[in-house]
């Protein structure tokens, strides 16, 4: 059972009656549906033979590898790219599309189906104590399924994440999706073509400016759509989330699967959004290493069997929501006109709306992933001194106390809580820790955050070593605090355009939150053209908790707030703190013009000198996805400008002009505007006064 909350709805109605909606939101009040249960009671292998009828779209029947690769190879649009080829013979282009293909192409097969029912059903028994899936959103998408062309989106936190849809709908009797996999994975022996045959279909990861490849990417896609032979699965993000959070989306495939729509190919297709939320993530500490700069372990199957361990380990429960399926021929009404698609310059539109509904997308992920008690936890551990978390522990009564307040504000925003509604809170609490026995462990009425006890060398650590071990640590924990992150942001952010500004007027505090929103465009998902929508989302919050009252010109802080506006400030203080050192970093540093493999050590390296010279007092801005999200900021702000692959040119002045903002939030000095700061946001100019 789940506390039930009413989620906030993106407002996007078109007044439809159906089972589609403009509104981007989940259902409220799901039933969850513990899928593991019954597997439980029953054999595995009865369970992988047993009788699997799904309802096509429009009864068409399956296609089969061969013919949707011949279809593609046959199309007229990659028959004009062949012979746009020049340097070769058609017949040798041909040859190396039909390579490409063979590549690429999924094998889906029902036997292999059945072969992976088996293995995963073995699987997630022993990984973990539930899976739940709402069972009204399975119910709209099995009926979505028969009506049009079905994108499947779910977001992506850990390779489990890659056949857990697969599995739920093979349960339920609802079409296989052939599935968007990245190309390591088809090189791993045995367990690649296993992969393929269960429907993955694999694609390079730099494939450039190779047009022949991008042609016979994007037919394949397209044909796959247009024919609704299988539901097509792929993640917006674009690869896994190494902090947790959302990430901004990537627009390749997205464009792919939305061209047949926009080219009038097909009469509508549907997105259907899915959250997944763990209690516990199997790749926990491997992320935390790889945000440290230690590089990724290749996909293999040798290291897929040497990664057997993990099934010793407790991993809690997963929630598969499955969101309210989504008309893209509701959604774009009055945004796109398909009679002129063909007729007129339409990139830059085009791409528009291709933005705005991977946005959307990722935005409705956040809103039915669910908050588990230990992301609560975690966001109040994460305020305490790092001291207090290695050394002194932090009280565990008081922890308790603050995650159950925290509860309710969570509640307050509209969030979606995981959290059993039969079980004593003390139980709930003291559980989420055991589970997270790996980041603390709870000692004499306090919490210890765990470092590495069994370093490799028995030699003794040098104090650069140490702090990575901290930093791996609190990297962990800032992973499971990041899954909350997205019912506080945009209340966060007016908390903290409310503290560095001390002023009440909704002008201004509208042009502070619109310049942190801006920058922090590549840390949290905000909908392109929704600035203004964010702002008053996050005054109703404020007001909704008793922390604010809001009149027609006026933000006006209560004394009953104060509590809620620190624990807001404080969260995205990190963040604030990870930006201006990078700031600092680029406009200290000699160099104009510097590479990605450059600069991330040199701002590790600096950052750790500061930490240990107790300057600095957060980890988080070790993390290499910080330090890149950065300079994703500085891009769109342009004050930094990438000239080639990973080589990037600096401008100080615009750097330092930004930085010099962030530094009266992080200091606090008395405010003195002595010029205006020009940012350029979505499609019109704020001026902002620089503090300095």
């Amino acid at each position: 059972m789940l506390l039930s909350t009413n989620p906030n709805t993106l407002n996007l109605s078109t007044g439809s009656n159906s089972y589609y909606s403009g509104t981007a939101s989940l259902n409220d009040d799901e039933e969850f549906t513990d899928i593991l249960e019954e597997r439980r009671r029953n054999t595995d292998l009865g369970y992988a033979l047993r009788t699997f009828n799904p309802q096509p779209y429009k009864g068409a029947p399956s296609c089969s590898t061969s013919d949707l690769n011949k279809a593609v190879l046959e199309s007229q649009y990659l028959r004009y790219i062949i012979a746009l080829e020049t340097g070769s013979s058609v017949e040798k282009v041909r040859q190396e599309a039909r390579g490409i293909l063979e590549e690429m192409s999924h094998n889906l097969q029902l036997g292999f189906i059945r072969l992976m029912a088996y293995t995963f059903n073995k699987v997630f028994k022993r990984l973990f104590r539930s899976i739940y899936v709402n069972m009204e959103g399975l119910n709209m998408l099995q009926q979505a399924i028969q009506e049009s062309p079905v994108i499947l989106m779910p977001n992506h936190r850990s390779y489990v994440d890659f056949l857990i849809v697969s599995f739920v709908l093979f349960t339920y009797d609802i079409p296989i999706p052939v599935i968007a996999a990245g190309i390591p994975l088809a090189s791993m022996k045995v367990v690649g073509e296993i992969l393929r045959r269960s429907g993955a279909f694999f694609i390079r990861r730099a494939i450039g400016s190779d047009k022949l490849y991008w042609a016979v990417l994007s037919e394949y896609v397209r044909t796959i759509v247009r024919t609704g032979c299988a539901p097509l699965e792929f993640y917006v993000e674009g690869f896994r989330s190494r902090t947790l959070k959302s990430v901004v989306p990537k627009l390749g495939m997205m464009d792919m699967v939305l061209e047949p729509y926009f080219k009038g190919e097909v009469f509508d297709i549907t997105l259907v959004p899915i959250s997944i939320s763990y209690d516990r993530v199997v790749e926990e500490s491997l992320l935390a290493l790889e945000l440290l700069g230690v590089p990724k372990p290749k996909e293999s199957t040798t290291g897929l069997f040497k990664a057997s361990r993990v099934l010793q380990e407790d991993y809690g429960c997963m929630h598969v929501n499955f969101g309210r399926p989504l008309s893209v021929r509701q959604l774009c009404e009055g945004k796109i006109n398909r009679s002129e698609y063909n007729l007129i310059p339409r990139y830059r539109f085009i791409q528009d709306c291709v933005n705005w509904l991977a946005h959307l997308i990722v935005r409705t992920q956040e809103e039915g992933a669910l908050i588990s008690p230990w992301s609560l936890m975690a966001c109040l551990l994460l305020q305490a001194p790092i001291t207090t978390l290695t050394e002194e522990g932090l009280q565990w009564h008081g922890l308790t106390e603050k995650t159950l307040w925290l509860r309710k504000l969570v509640l307050d925003f509209r969030g979606r809580l995981n959290w059993p509604a039969h079980t004593p809170d003390s139980d709930v609490m003291s559980s989420t820790v055991a589970l997270h026995h790996s980041i603390v462990h709870h000692k004499a009425g306090r919490v210890y955050l765990v470092q590495d006890g069994n370093p490799a060398s028995q030699d003794p650590l040098s104090p650069e070593e140490k702090v990575m071990r901290t930093a791996a640590a609190v990297l962990m924990l800032v992973s499971y605090r990041n899954q909350a992150l997205h019912v506080f942001v945009r209340p966060g952010i007016l908390a903290t355009a409310i503290h560095i500004t001390k002023s009440t007027q909704k002008d201004e505090l509208f042009s502070f939150f619109c310049f942190l929103r801006d920058v922090f465009s590549s840390e949290f998902i905000f909908i392109p053209g929704r600035a203004s929508q964010d702002f008053d989302e996050a005054c109703s919050l404020l007001q909704k908790c008793g922390a604010v009252y809001i009149s027609q010109q006026e933000v006006t802080v209560l004394e009953t707030g104060l509590e809620v506006l620190s624990f807001l400030q404080k969260l995205l203080q990190p963040f604030l703190e990870s930006y201006q050192l990078i700031f600092r970093y680029l406009c200290e540093n000699g160099a104009h013009v510097f590479t990605e493999k450059q600069f991330l050590p040199a701002v590790r390296n600096l950052a750790t000198k500061l930490i240990l010279s107790g300057d600095l007092h957060t980890f988080e801005v070790l993390s290499s996805d910080t330090q890149k999200n950065v300079l994703s900021a500085l891009r769109r702000l342009e004050a930094v400008t990438k000239l080639r692959q990973n080589e990037y040119k600096v401008n100080k002045a615009a750097v330092r002009r930004t930085g010099d903002i962030l530094c009266k939030i992080i200091c606090d000095i008395p405010v003195k505007i002595k010029l205006l700061f020009c940012v350029r946001l979505e499609n019109f100019d704020l001026f902002l006064p620089c503090c300095l």
